[in-house]
């Protein structure tokens, strides 16, 4: 049994146990537990209804002189497989984790981009959170990058590996705030890539950011002209850059394994060997693979957006336009049938999924 698989039985005996998760004390609350348990945004408390969330409805609240955010965990998550059905409690028990590590002074400032939790409960499906007045990053400039980058790589220092930096979980209200951790999962830091050991060398904060929220935005500079595309793209890569080179120097001062040192190695040498010329091969290779992947993870969960199409559409004209540029850069390296006609096929299938597995959103 693999490591993902252990944590996602674990989670699972779990809420088959009948156990209670809290963070926090019921009378922590500004209303009464129950009342926030049952609250379906139709009372007067209730200032706003957002767009539901996957796993959970989402509220903004008004009790005692304070706006909140309230998350009530729906009875059916609409995200499919193990990891949507466990995100949750995934999320209270990294909730309770991340508590106890902002209260350490010596952390404080490096996480003061993480939400703070009032309270929260699995068995009640409540989570309760002061509200934050900012909205979704609409340009990624250089101080929001460095303050997102150093969030992320503080967390996985401190061995929470972050997968899912889509642009709902990223809020700017004069600096960058995390807020939600369904998909926050542990790992040892200095002997494993990440939440899935060795198994996955791929995928590290900076791919998950790139994946789930950079390449998207990058579409729509894209569509004001390739060079703004990718000068934004090195000035982020710049950033990476300069963080990992010290997460590197950190991560071998407390005693990494060599392993783990070495990807970091391979990651800055090619990142650092592309900085060095146009940095176009590099953005090919990065693009491709983050629409790949997101496109994948949409149609495994089937839960397709309009963003899903969009991507898709960046894909299958980069085949039919840029067809010899993708080989020659390595973008196509990872694609088993790497032929011009089969991934043509590939992506065309996979666009009548995503027409049918589109998501129509609750409240």
């Amino acid at each position: 049994m693999n490591m993902l698989n252990t944590r996602q039985q674990a989670q699972l005996a779990f809420i088959a146990s009948n156990a209670e998760l809290e963070v926090g004390h019921p009378d922590d609350c500004p209303l009464p537990l129950a009342t926030l348990a049952s609250t379906d945004g139709s009372e007067d408390y209730v200032s706003r209804v957002l767009s539901g969330g996957l796993t959970a409805h989402v509220y903004r609240i008004e009790a005692q002189g304070r706006s909140w955010t309230l998350k009530r965990a729906r009875e059916r998550c609409l995200v499919q497989g193990a990891d949507g059905q466990t995100s949750f409690l995934n999320e209270v028990q990294r909730r309770a984790e991340l508590r106890e590590l902002k209260a350490r002074p010596e952390l404080s400032e490096r996480l003061s981009g993480i939400i703070d939790t009032r309270y929260a409960s699995f068995r009640r499906g409540v989570l309760l959170s002061p509200w934050i007045d900012g909205e979704v990053v609409e340009d990624w400039n250089e101080a929001r990058l460095t303050d997102l980058f150093d969030t992320v790589i503080s967390l996985a220092s401190l061995g929470l590996f972050e997968w899912d930096l889509c642009p709902g979980n990223v809020l700017d209200d004069g600096r960058i705030r995390l807020f939600d951790f369904g998909y926050l999962y542990r790992f040892d830091p200095l002997r494993e890539f990440n939440s899935d050991g060795l198994a996955s060398p791929a995928f590290h904060p900076i791919e998950r950011f790139e994946t789930r929220q950079f390449f998207a935005w990058l579409l729509s500079q894209e569509q004001l002209g390739v060079n703004r595309a990718l000068t934004a793209f090195r000035l982020e890569k710049d950033i990476a850059l300069d963080r990992y080179r010290h997460w590197q120097r950190d991560l071998a001062g407390r005693g990494a394994t060599t392993s783990v040192l070495d990807r970091l190695d391979e990651i800055i040498h090619s990142w650092q060997t592309s900085l060095a010329g146009s940095a176009e091969a590099l953005y090919l290779r990065e693009a491709w693979r983050s629409h790949r992947l997101d496109l994948a993870d949409d149609l495994k969960g089937q839960t397709c957006t309009p963003l899903t199409l969009q991507r898709l559409a960046w894909l299958h004209d980069m085949v039919s336009t840029r067809y010899a540029d993708l080989m020659s850069s390595g973008a196509l390296a990872g694609e088993v049938d790497r032929r011009r006609d089969a991934l043509l096929d590939q992506l065309t299938l996979a666009q009548t999924h995503a027409m049918r597995w589109q998501v129509r959103q609750s409240s």
